[in-house]
C-alpha cells in the first residue's frame, strides 16, 4: 500500500482504544485518516486487559456463587473447575467483540489502516517500515506495557504479566501476584476461586493503596475469605524462576523477618509504563515529562504543535474510559483546530474484585476541611443488599458546604453501576436534595447513592435555622385554615 503520495489531515499511531476513538472521531469530522498500529487493532483492553480480565472474572465469580449457594438453601455439589474450557470462554468473548475494533470494521467507516511500526523523521513526518507519511496533524496513542520492578533474578526469567497470563495452558498450583493494585486484586481473587492457592505481595502497607482505607479493609476480608495470603510491607530481596515459571522469592516481612514464598507461576502486576522508546519523539520535537509520560497541555497538545496524545502514554488515569473520551477531544482539536479541555478533575474508578470498589472526585477518607463533610450508609441497610446477602461494603459521599457532591466512594457488587449517578453529580455540581427529590427504582444497589442524599437532606432539615422556618411555615398554613 503506498499511502506516501498525498498529504493526511491525521495520522493516529497506536490502534488502541484511543487510537481508534481518535480515528473514529476524526474521519466522522470528514477528515483524511491513517492508522498505524504495529500488531492488532483492539489495544490492550480488548487482548489483555478489560475483556479478558472481567470474561475470567465472571467464571471465577460463578464458581464462587455455586460454593456459597447454601446461604439461599441451595445445596451446590460437585463443582469442578475445567481450566481449559475457562479460556476458552474468555477467548471466544475476546473474538466476539473484536469485530468492532477490526480493521475490516474501521476501513468500512473510511479509515486507512498501516501496520508496522512507526517512527518520526521530523516534525510533519512518520515513517513506517521504510515508507514516509506526511501528515497535517498527528495523534500519539502508542498505550502502556506492565512494568517490571527492578529484582535481582526476575529478568530473563519465565514470570507472567497481564500480556502473557492469558496463554497459560494450566490452572496454576501456586500463584504468587506481585502487587495488590486494582490488576493484582483483581487477577488474584479470581484465580484463588478458580482453585489456585494465591498469595499476594505488595511492598504498601495493605492493598489498594489509593482507595479509601475502610474500602481497602473490606476488599482484604474478601480476599483472604477467598483464600488469598497477604504479604504487605514487604521487601524482596532476589527471585528466582525456572523455564517452567516454577521457582521462589526471597523477601523481609514487615517484622524484619526474612522469609521465602515458593510459587508455581509469578504474576508481576505492579503498574504499567508508557511504551514511548524507538518512536523517534527528539526528531519530532515531542518532550516527555520527568516521569517518562508525553508532556501534553490541557488541549491534550505535545510539544509539537502539529501533534496531540491520548490514553496511557499521556500520564492520565489509565483507564479505558478515560483513553476514548480523551482521544475525542485530541482528535476534534487536531482537525478542526479546537482548544478543547480534557477532563480530568471527574474521572471515576473501579475495582472489579467482589466487592467492587469504585470511587471518584476528592478523597472521602477524612472531611477536607470544617466546610466539607462525610455520609455514610452500610450495606446492611440496603434492602437490595440484604435480598443477596451482600452486605459487606458501603456507600460514601464527600459534600461541600452547600450540599454538592465532591467525591464518593462504593464498595458494593455492583459499585461499577452505582459510581454512575455520583460521577454526574461531582461533574455538574448537583446537591443532595436534587438527588434525593429524583424518584429511583426500588430495591436497587443504586438505593445506596440515593440513601445517602435522603439522609444528608434529612440531618440538614433538622438545622435550627430550619426549625425556625418550618415553625413560621406551620403557623401561617394554620392561619390560613382558620380563615
Amino acid at each position: 500500500m503506498n499511502l506516501s503520495s498525498r498529504t493526511w489531515d491525521l495520522v493516529v499511531l497506536g490502534g488502541g482504544t484511543a487510537g481508534i476513538v481518535a480515528a473514529k472521531t476524526a474521519v466522522n469530522l470528514g477528515s483524511d485518516v491513517l492508522l498505524v498500529e504495529r500488531e492488532h487493532t483492539g489495544g490492550d483492553c480488548l487482548w489483555t486487559g478489560c475483556v479478558p480480565s472481567k470474561a475470567l472474572i465472571a467464571a471465577a465469580s460463578s464458581v464462587a456463587n455455586a460454593r456459597d449457594s447454601a446461604k439461599f438453601g441451595v445445596s451446590a455439589t460437585g463443582i469442578r473447575v475445567d481450566f481449559p474450557a475457562v479460556m476458552r470462554h474468555v477467548r471466544s468473548v475476546i473474538h466476539q467483540i473484536e469485530p468492532h475494533d477490526s480493521p475490516a470494521g474501521l476501513q468500512q467507516l473510511g479509515i486507512k489502516i498501516l501496520r508496522g511500526n512507526g517512527r518520526f523523521l521530523d516534525h510533519r513526518t512518520l515513517e513506517v517500515d521504510r515508507q514516509e507519511i506526511r501528515f497535517r496533524t498527528a495523534i500519539i496513542a502508542t498505550g502502556a506495557y506492565p512494568s517490571v520492578p527492578d529484582i535481582p533474578g526476575l529478568l530473563g526469567s519465565a514470570f507472567l504479566t497481564s500480556d502473557t497470563l492469558w496463554q497459560v495452558p494450566e490452572l496454576p498450583e501456586w500463584l504468587v501476584v506481585l502487587g495488590a493494585g486494582s490488576i493484582g486484586c483483581e487477577l488474584g481473587q479470581a484465580f484463588a476461586r478458580l482453585g489456585s492457592k494465591v498469595t499476594l505481595i505488595d511492598t504498601a502497607p495493605r492493598v489498594l493503596p489509593r482507595e479509601d482505607d475502610l474500602a481497602a479493609e473490606f476488599v482484604a476480608a474478601a480476599l483472604k475469605r477467598d483464600g488469598v495470603e497477604i504479604l504487605t510491607s514487604a521487601k524482596i530481596s532476589s527471585a528466582s524462576t525456572g523455564g517452567d515459571g516454577a521457582g521462589f522469592l526471597q523477601l523481609e516481612t514487615s517484622d524484619g523477618k526474612s522469609d521465602q514464598v515458593k510459587f508455581s507461576r509469578l504474576l508481576v502486576a505492579i503498574g504499567r509504563t508508557p511504551r514511548t522508546h524507538n518512536l523517534g519523539l527528539n526528531l519530532a520535537g515531542v518532550e516527555l515529562s520527568d516521569r517518562g509520560f508525553l508532556e501534553v497541555d490541557s488541549s491534550l497538545r505535545t510539544t509539537n504543535r502539529r501533534i496531540w496524545a491520548a490514553g496511557d502514554v499521556t500520564g492520565h488515569p489509565q483507564f479505558t474510559h478515560v483513553a476514548g473520551v480523551h482521544a475525542s477531544v485530541a482528535a476534534s482539536n487536531a482537525v478542526l483546530g479546537l482548544n478543547r479541555k480534557a477532563e480530568i478533575a471527574t474521572i471515576p474508578r473501579v475495582t472489579f474484585t467482589d466487592p467492587e470498589v469504585a470511587a471518584v472526585g476528592v478523597s472521602t477518607e477524612t472531611p477536607l476541611d470544617g466546610n466539607s463533610k462525610l455520609v455514610q450508609l452500610p450495606n446492611s441497610e440496603l434492602d437490595r443488599a440484604i435480598t443477596q446477602c451482600s452486605t459487606d461494603g458501603f456507600t460514601r459521599v464527600a459534600l461541600d458546604k452547600k450540599g454538592r457532591v465532591i467525591g464518593a466512594t462504593i464498595v458494593a457488587p455492583r459499585a461499577g453501576e452505582m459510581l454512575a449517578e455520583l460521577t454526574l453529580a461531582v461533574r455538574l455540581g448537583l446537591r443532595t436534595r436534587e438527588i434525593a427529590s429524583t424518584i429511583h427504582p426500588y430495591p436497587t444497589f443504586s438505593d445506596g447513592p440515593w440513601n445517602v442524599a435522603v439522609k444528608d437532606v434529612r440531618d440538614r432539615l433538622r438545622s435550627p435555622h430550619m426549625r425556625q422556618i418550618f415553625r413560621a411555615l406551620r403557623w401561617l398554613a394554620r392561619l390560613r385554615l382558620s380563615a
